[in-house]
Parts: structure tokens; C-alpha cells; sequence
């Protein structure tokens, strides 16, 4: 009995060790975890804006950047780095080290769009979500080159004249691009699709009538032109009518609901950054995001503040990668 009592008490004690040992170690992760939370930022952060200078994202990431320097103390340094339909700078991104110091600003296609069409530029599981910044609706046009001021006439024109109108995009495999094909597919229509890398120089080229029909995000500058009578918009891709434009349908009341698609835009970091990091990037980017001036010069450009945390960002990126595999596969759409 005294040996059984012994061994009784060695258990115990061994069991209150571990137990002891336990709280300690999560303890001291916890402070570690604390420590480090304090110490980021200690450098300028870079931002990879995935467009062109002069567009609504361009616009938007810059103005998040400045206001986020500000609540970090550090520089935000924005770097444009355009291409393949904003992979390319989310791919620089997914490369880079997991320190918090390399972020992206994107749409979500480059996850959700690309990877369906063929090769992806970028592996999903390099890359991890951050924060939503906006969601921004897409507006079609006709371009000073266009004869027609309606839908109803654009698809007259288009049936009547397979490939005449040339259709540009903001590249291939885009929010626009999948909105063409979808066009394409249920009209029983052919364009001529022009992707450019973004929004800056397509707009130029709008305006000059180097082609006639244009897909862009909604901008401040785009529904100026509208205003001014050098682009007429058609139709938006968007939940609801536009407050600017009350007389311009929606797809989905043209009878296209497939087509009726909006740009989701966020950020981005490689994948392996410490939890505690986008955590705290994700808290500050949403405090940007309630910033009255900010919410101003969204509803200017007819975007929506996406605030969400790291988790509900990472579950719209799934299920529109999800809607996008649908799309792509009943479409039957291949990347460029």
C-alpha cells in the first residue's frame, strides 16, 4: 500500500509538472507572440499594386497606403507592377519572404479565375489573404468608334457582324474577359477581345475609338466621361443599378445573370506570415476602411468598403473560386 501511495504521489507530481510545464510554454508563446506583434513594423512595408497607375484599384491601394502608414508609423512604399491580370505582383508577392514587410493589392481573380484557365501564374497555396479593401462594379461602354447607343443594338450589331466589334478587357482571363465570353455563350455572339495589362491606357484608347466596346471598373474618371458624353454605358455588372447611372440595367436584368459580375478587390501576403501579423494589418486596413474620407472617395468611384476579417476574406476567395470553376467549365473559356 505505501509503494502503491508512493507511485501515486510520483504521478501526481509528474502530471502537475507537465501541466506546470504546459502553462509555461504557452506563456512564454504567448508573450514571444507579443513581443513580436510590438516589434512589427520596424521597416517600410512595399505594396504591390497588381495595375497600372490612374485606375480605381491604383487609386484606392494609394490612398489605404497612406492612411495605413500612418497607423503603423512606418512607410507604406506603393509599387505598380501590372500584368497578367494582376497575377504577376501577386506571384512577386507569393515569393517573397513571410515577414510582413511584401504585400499585394489585387482583384481576387488572379485566385479565383486564373487557376481555372489553364497553367495559373500563381499557386494558391503561396499566397494568403489579408483583408477585403472594395467591391467595385464593372461598367460596359461604347467607345466614341461606336455606332449603337444601347444593349439591345450592341447584340443586333454583334449578330449581324461576327467579330466586328472589338471588345477591350483589362487583360485575358479578367473579370471583363470572363463577361465577354459569358456574352458570348449565351447570345450566340462573337467579339474581337483586345486585353490590355489594366486600366490606365485602355481608357486612352477608349477615348480615341481604337475599338468599340470597353468592360473597366467603375472610376470617378470612367462615369465622368459617361457624364460628359464621350462614353456611353450600356449596362453594369453589379447586385444593384448604379446610383450615378439609375438609367443603365443591370446584366442580370438584360437576362444575363452569368455576366453580371463585380470586381472584389484586397490584400495579399506571401503564405507562412505569422498569424499575429495579418491579424494586426487586418485590423488597421479595416480602421482605414472606416475612415469617412475613404468611404467618400469609394461611393465617388461607385465602389463598396469589403471589410472583413482574415477569415471571412478567405471564404469569399473560396467560394468565388468555386462559381468561377462553374463558369469557366460551362462556358467553356481558356486563358490567353
Amino acid at each position: 500500500m505505501t509503494w502503491v501511495k508512493t507511485m501515486r504521489r510520483r504521478t501526481f507530481g509528474l502530471k502537475a509538472m507537465a501541466i506546470g510545464m504546459g502553462l509555461g510554454m504557452q506563456k512564454g508563446m504567448a508573450q514571444m507572440h507579443g513581443v513580436m506583434q510590438q516589434s512589427w513594423p520596424q521597416k517600410p512595408i512595399k505594396l504591390l499594386v497588381a495595375y497600372p497607375p490612374g485606375g480605381v484599384s491604383d487609386v484606392m491601394a494609394r490612398l489605404v497606403a497612406e492612411r495605413l502608414a500612418q497607423r503603423l508609423n512606418v512607410p507604406v512604399l506603393v509599387e505598380n507592377r501590372a500584368g497578367a491580370s494582376g497575377a504577376l505582383a501577386v506571384n512577386v508577392v507569393a515569393k517573397s519572404a513571410h515577414d510582413g514587410y511584401t504585400l499585394a493589392f489585387s482583384a481576387i481573380s488572379p485566385l479565383t479565375l486564373s487557376p481555372h484557365l489553364g497553367k495559373p501564374l500563381v499557386d494558391p497555396k503561396d499566397i494568403v489573404a489579408v483583408a477585403g479593401a472594395m467591391v467595385s462594379p464593372v461598367i460596359l461602354v461604347a467607345t466614341p468608334s461606336a455606332s449603337f447607343a444601347d444593349f439591345k443594338t450592341l447584340l443586333s450589331v454583334a449578330k449581324s457582324k461576327p467579330f466586328a466589334l472589338r471588345w477591350a478587357t483589362s487583360g485575358a482571363a479578367s473579370l471583363g474577359h470572363v463577361m465577354l465570353e459569358q456574352l458570348h455563350a449565351a447570345a450566340q455572339v462573337d467579339f474581337t477581345h483586345i486585353p490590355y495589362k489594366g486600366g490606365g491606357q485602355q481608357i486612352t484608347d477608349a477615348l480615341g475609338g481604337q475599338f468599340e466596346l470597353l468592360s473597366v471598373n467603375a472610376s470617378a474618371a470612367v462615369l465622368q466621361h459617361i457624364q460628359d458624353g464621350k462614353f456611353r454605358a450600356l449596362a453594369v455588372g453589379s447586385p444593384v443599378r448604379l446610383d450615378s447611372l439609375p438609367m443603365v440595367p443591370t446584366l442580370a436584368e438584360l437576362g444575363f445573370a452569368a455576366a453580371n459580375l463585380s470586381s472584389q478587390f484586397g490584400f495579399f501576403a506571401p503564405a507562412g506570415t505569422p498569424p499575429m501579423i495579418l491579424e494586426r494589418l487586418n485590423a488597421e486596413i479595416q480602421g482605414v476602411l472606416g475612415l469617412q474620407a475613404v468611404r467618400d472617395r469609394l461611393s465617388a468611384a461607385e465602389c463598396l468598403p469589403l471589410k472583413t476579417s482574415v477569415l471571412e476574406f478567405k471564404r469569399i476567395i473560396a467560394q468565388e473560386s468555386d462559381n468561377m470553376a462553374r463558369i469557366v467549365k460551362d462556358a467553356r473559356i481558356v486563358g490567353e
